[in-house]
């Protein structure tokens, strides 16, 4: 059986982070900048986090199990919940 291989030209665009989440830089800050404002050059500095249906989009392209986390929402109500009983 052959081997899956992963789509190399996302490797290079992406980071999957310890949590889980699809890190990526914007679009359109690399050349053609002189008409752009200077708030929307700095916007384009910020990373860029993935959502869900990119997600798994991008496991199927790399071919392998990405789990997202939701960003700490399951864990801070867990807290609140164990401090009431």
């Amino acid at each position: 059986m052959p081997k899956n291989k992963p789509n190399k030209g996302l490797l290079k665009r992406i980071r999957i982070t310890k949590s889980g989440r699809v890190k990526s830089k914007p679009a359109f800050g690399r050349h053609l900048r002189s008409h752009k404002s200077g708030d929307l050059m700095r916007s384009y500095r910020r990373s860029k986090y993935a959502h869900a249906a990119d997600v798994s989009r991008a496991a199927r392209m790399l071919h392998r199990r990405i789990v997202a986390s939701d960003g700490g929402a399951a864990s801070e109500s867990a807290t609140t919940e164990g401090g009431e009983n």
